[in-house]
């Protein structure tokens, strides 16, 4: 991957009678990047796709790919022309053709052209399923071949809608890992829109969080889970409570305790402390602050929720060998490797 942007989208706008799908939608992605729209249903992950790849025209503002503008004022390239490979989420492959004639489908029979079907189908490990038809193959193999379809003619850009919803969970794993290697071996510059944080996580280089229609942060995974700039990604992307934070003789406290706190809080309202599950440890004690309401066995560790005698809740995961019943009173204190993220609002104070 290199710092040259191969994909540039400024200020897009896009609305549906009078339903806002897209608003100054700004972000680059850079050649060989994967890069991952992630967002709840509805906030125009699908929307995004469709203006890259010039199935929709956009009110506003401007998509360049490779280094050329694809819509803009006065500009706009239909979809055809803008060289980009598309795997949508049902592979709309061909019934009626084989494996090999879905690849290489609308290419010239050329020898230059058929030396690049063969490197594909060698690529996506297809070459021993060449002659079978779509309703032969698994879910995965179809996956496969949809995205050598896409591949063969050597795109700028990759685009991918939802390309692992139709698959179990056990297979979804797998084919995202077959998929990524493909992508990241070959160099393929692509963008692919999840509702699945796991999906995202595993498969792209930087994420983008969207919410109705905006940004709300673009980082790498850890950036978004560990530093989240808005309270809506704190809580899409994992479990995050809240705790209200007030000083006592200038000192920053929450429920928990004493917190070490650099930034002034003094002249701020409605701040609070964002926890993570892993950021707690609890053990019981008759003197314990919070009570179990809840547990969730998840293999090794087992998720508690509990209720603070302050009417706030947090979470904590545990090791499972650590046994504790709905009802236990516990002690809950903060790692102490736990950095804190305090919130003013719904925005991060250091973000």
């Amino acid at each position: 991957m290199n710092n040259h942007p191969i994909l540039r989208c400024l200020n897009l706008n896009k609305t549906f009678k009078e339903s806002t799908a897209v608003t100054n939608l700004t972000f680059e992605m850079a050649e060989g990047e994967i890069l991952a729209i992630l967002g709840p249903s509805g906030c125009g992950k699908t929307t995004t796709l469709r203006l890259i790849a010039g199935f929709e025209i956009p009110e506003s503002g401007s998509i360049e790919i490779a280094g050329k503008w694809m819509s803009g004022p006065g500009t706009f390239i239909p979809p055809e022309k803008r060289n980009i490979g598309m795997v949508f989420q049902d592979y709309a492959l061909f019934p009626h053709l084989s494996v090999i004639n879905n690849v290489g489908y609308g290419i010239k029979n050329t020898d230059q052209q058929e030396a690049r079907l063969r490197t594909v189908l060698t690529m996506a490990g297809l070459v021993r399923l060449q002659d079978r038809m779509p309703n032969e193959l698994s879910g995965g193999e179809q996956q496969r071949v949809a995205l050598a379809r896409a591949l063969v003619r050597s795109p700028n850009i990759l685009l991918l809608d939802e390309p692992f919803s139709n698959l179990d969970i056990k297979l979804r794993q797998q084919v995202r890992a077959e998929v990524k290697d493909i992508l990241k071996t070959n160099g393929v510059s692509s963008l692919f829109v999840t509702h699945d944080q796991r999906e995202a996580f595993e498969m792209g280089d930087r994420i983008i969080i969207l919410n109705e229609g905006h940004i709300e942060q673009i980082g790498t995974a850890e950036d978004i889970y560990e530093r989240p700039n808005t309270t809506f990604v704190a809580q899409f992307v994992g479990i995050a409570d809240f705790l209200p934070i007030y000083t006592r003789d200038n000192i920053p406290i929450c429920a928990l305790g004493n917190l070490d706190i650099k930034q002034n809080l003094t002249s701020m309202v409605n701040v609070s402390l964002m926890i993570r599950p892993t950021d707690t440890t609890i053990f019981p004690s008759d003197q314990g602050t919070g009570t179990i309401i809840s547990r969730i066995y998840q293999g090794a560790f087992t998720l508690y929720r509990i209720l603070l005698d302050t009417g706030d809740f947090v979470h904590s995961l545990v090791p499972s060998k650590q046994k504790l019943q709905i009802g236990t009173k516990v002690k809950i204190q903060l790692k102490s490797d736990h950095i804190a993220r305090c919130f003013e609002g719904n925005r991060a104070l250091n973000s």
